[in-house]
Formats: C-alpha cells, sequence, structure tokens
C-alpha cells in the first residue's frame, strides 16, 4: 500500500467518515457513483469495486459487462455540504477491466492517454476553465419557460444579491475541497454566474469541473434556486461557455513564451494554435456535444438584448480579440509563466475528459507537423460579410450537431483521440439525439405557421 491510500485509510479513522463515494463518468460526461464503507476500501485499492458495465452510457455491451472501479486516493476529499454526525468523502476511479487492463471506454483513461503523449513529448498540459451556468428561480416544469432569479447584468452588486451568497457559499465549498477559484462574478444575462478555477493540469481540472458541477447543484438546493449548465438556456439571454485559457510546460518553463517573439509567443505556441485552427471543426462535436450547444455558438450577438454573448463562430484566431475562436491575451511584462492561448468555444457542459483530450491532440499535432499559422483576425469577426471572411480564409465552426457529426465521423485525429471504442458509441449516441430532435415540431414551428397555413 502507497502512502496516498495511508494517507486515505487514516483519515477516515481520524474523522469518522463511515461512507467513501467514488465517482467516473459515463462517456457523455455524466457523474456516476457508488458508495462503500470504510471497511472495504483497502480491497478496493488493490482490486477495485465490480459493477456492471452494460448499464452505463457507452461502456460495455451485456456480454462484456465485468468492470472495475479502482479509486484514484490522490482525489481523497472529504464533502462539506453533508450536515451529518459521521462524514462522507469522494475519490474518482480509474475504470478497469476484469484482468486489470484501462477500459477504453472511461474517459478519464482517454484523457490520460493524451496527457501520455504530451509528456512523451516532454510537456504537461494546464488548464484553467472560467465557468458561466445559469440559477433560475426553479427547475420549470414541462413546457414552463425558464425564470432567472435575479435581474443582474455584468459584473452586477448590489445589497443583499442572491447571486453574490451564492457564489461566496459556493468558492467557500469549493475551496473547502481543495479546489482553488480565482475570481467570480455575475455574468451578462440575468441569473448568469461566472466562477473561474485556478490552473492546474489537465486531469486535475477535469476532476475539478465534475466536482464543480455537483458543488454548484448542492449550493443552489440549499438556497432554493436550480443551477443549470444548459448551454443555451434562454432565446433573449447570451449562452454559457467554458473559455479555457491552455498552456504546455516543460518542467517550470512555460514552452508558450520566447521573449520578442510577436505576443512573447513561442513557436511551440504557435503551432497549437495551427493545430487548433485546423481541426477546430473536427473537434467541435466533442466540445458542442448537445443539439442546444450550436444556439449558443451561433446567437448573434446583437440579438441577446443588446448584452453580447460573444460566442466564437467562425475559425481564427487573434490577440485580445473575444470574437475569435483562439484568444492570445495580453502578455504581463516580468511574468513568463502567464504566456497561454484561450479557446473559447468549449461548452460548460461538456464532457471536460473527451473535450481535453482531442483540443490536445489538435495542439500537439499542430507542433509535431509544424503546422503554419496563418494572420490573427483584427476586427471583430461577427461584423465582416461572408465574403470578407472568405477572402481572410476564416472559415464557420458548425452550425448544427449533426454537421458537427458529419465532420468528426472523417477525423482520424479524433478517433485516434478518443479510441475505437468511444468513438464508435459517441458517434451513435449523437446521431440518435440528433434525430430524436430532428423529429420534434417545436412551438416556434405551431406559432409561426398554424395561424397563417
Amino acid at each position: 500500500m502507497n502512502r496516498q491510500q495511508e494517507f486515505v485509510l487514516r483519515t477516515l479513522e481520524e474523522r469518522d467518515i463511515r461512507f467513501v463515494r467514488l465517482w467516473f463518468t459515463d462517456v457523455l460526461g455524466y457523474l456516476k457513483s457508488v458508495a462503500v464503507a470504510p471497511a472495504e476500501l483497502e480491497a478496493a485499492f488493490t482490486e477495485g469495486i465490480g459493477f456492471d458495465g452494460s448499464s452505463i452510457e457507452g461502456f460495455a455491451r451485456v456480454y462484456e459487462a465485468d468492470m472495475l472501479a479502482q479509486p484514484d486516493p490522490s482525489t481523497f476529499q472529504v464533502l462539506p455540504w453533508r450536515n451529518e454526525p459521521h462524514g462522507t468523502a469522494r475519490m474518482y476511479c480509474d475504470i478497469l477491466m476484469p484482468d486489470g487492463s484501462p477500459s477504453p471506454a472511461d474517459p478519464r483513461h482517454v484523457l490520460k492517454r493524451q496527457l501520455g503523449k504530451a509528456s512523451d513529448l516532454g510537456f504537461t498540459f494546464y488548464t484553467h476553465p472560467e465557468i458561466e451556468f445559469y440559477l433560475l428561480e426553479k427547475m420549470p416544469e414541462p413546457g414552463e419557460p425558464p425564470e432567472p432569479n435575479d435581474l443582474g447584468g455584468y459584473f452586477d452588486h448590489t445589497p443583499h444579491n442572491s447571486a453574490h451568497d451564492f457564489r461566496r457559499n459556493a468558492i467557500n465549498m469549493l475551496e473547502a475541497m481543495g479546489i482553488s477559484v480565482e475570481y467570480s462574478h455575475h455574468e451578462a444575462g440575468p441569473g448568469q454566474q461566472e466562477i473561474d478555477l485556478r490552473y492546474a493540469d489537465a486531469l486535475t481540472t477535469a476532476d475539478n469541473i465534475m466536482t464543480f458541477r455537483l458543488v454548484m447543484k448542492e449550493v443552489a438546493m440549499e438556497q432554493g434556486v436550480y443551477a443549470t449548465f444548459m448551454p443555451k438556456p434562454f432565446t433573449q439571454y447570451p449562452g454559457s461557455g467554458m473559455h479555457t485559457h491552455l498552456s504546455l510546460f516543460e518542467g517550470d518553463r512555460n514552452a508558450f513564451y520566447e521573449p520578442g517573439a510577436d505576443f512573447q509567443l513561442s513557436k511551440v505556441g504557435r503551432g497549437f494554435i495551427a493545430g487548433l485552427l485546423r481541426h477546430a471543426d473536427e473537434i467541435t462535436a466533442v466540445t458542442n456535444q448537445w443539439v442546444n450547444s450550436y444556439k449558443r455558438l451561433w446567437d448573434d450577438p446583437t440579438a441577446s438584448a443588446g448584452m453580447g454573448g460573444e460566442a466564437p463562430a467562425y475559425i481564427c484566431w487573434g490577440h485580445n480579440n473575444r470574437s475569435a475562436l483562439v484568444r492570445v491575451p495580453m502578455y504581463k511584462p516580468g511574468k513568463s509563466n502567464s504566456s497561454r492561448i484561450e479557446l473559447r468555444s468549449l461548452d460548460t457542459a461538456c464532457n471536460p475528459y473527451l473535450a481535453y483530450a482531442v483540443v490536445l491532440a489538435a495542439g500537439l499535432k499542430g507542433i509535431e507537423e509544424d503546422y503554419e499559422l496563418p494572420p490573427g483576425a483584427e476586427d471583430d469577426v461577427w461584423a465582416l460579410t461572408d465574403v470578407e471572411r472568405r477572402a481572410l480564409g476564416i472559415r464557420p465552426l458548425p452550425q448544427s450537431l449533426d454537421e458537427a457529426l458529419r465532420l468528426m465521423e472523417n477525423s482520424e485525429l479524433v478517433a485516434g483521440a478518443l479510441g475505437e471504442h468511444v468513438f464508435e458509441f459517441f458517434l451513435r449516441n449523437k446521431k440518435a439525439e440528433w434525430k430524436s430532435y430532428r423529429r420534434q415540431v417545436t412551438p416556434y414551428e405551431l406559432e409561426r405557421y398554424l395561424p397563417t397555413l
């Protein structure tokens, strides 16, 4: 037994923790949980906990259903929201096959495999997400429109504001679990919040995002409101995204930093951006995996109640240009480790393990193949005409889940990053989602056509 496992077992005894929740995600990014008693944990570390993989979305077929969940002791945290005499803790799990090999269906393993490729090249991949979401008065009943829990706007702060209290309580809970927060504020839409997590290696960040979503929903329930990570819950207000700052490090050195270069951006950094741009349309089905995602990406920035959603819809990069898909933020003199790029397309509701895996795969491909970085966009890309964008070589992101899936289906890069099992299941599941959506008769159609046709 290693030191981390010994620490977990000792902490359980010292803090009188009676239940340990073992967490993992399915292919679509839904959190799964099984509770074990502390007495069973030592065996779980060495042998794993058996479960029926055929009952989990995308994990296994019935005739190969036996799988194992093996807890990762480095992810151990006590859950701070359980006001009970005996505490509850959680750990994330790696999913194994009966022979002890990693399951090809485990999203955590998909990301680990891609991080291993980066490590072979000498890189550690760091991510820093800015997570947006809405607080609603309640979970709407079927057919009932959602109602935001406040009328605030960007950076608004009013006395006794419920959103302010929510963010304070949520941040306290996150930090009690060892998840550091950099910033928080009210976003542009009524009821819309943003909380930015401190940068960490991509696996830790993905684990933290999954914890973050659950914490937000727990705190919201305590305060009598409802938190949603749906990308575009309102027609008239901006969608919720997860702009993510990315960087590669070689040991303690920021591989994106080169003093004296344009924007202090190194050849490695330029190659990474070029890879993202070359493969952006192929990876969009993973970074934006829901039918609703494309209503956020293709929201008219002038139409969201004058708020400007700033969601990227065109494939280009720019220096401090918030209309671009990839933004190179302003360099901070004297802080070489601050050199980074920002990818602005990711959904707040994506599977972070799979999303970061395909993003990293695209960036590394650009570095390895020495892709040339095209000129950056200086103008508001949304304000250009189609002709002007074509003249600049700026192509659009997919405009629907169907289009994104067609592009992904032919992508060797995405197939390699996800692995055959996850790639094939994801495509089947998402094609079924699109087919189900396409056959719906929407309220818009009824309102527009019934009176006149």
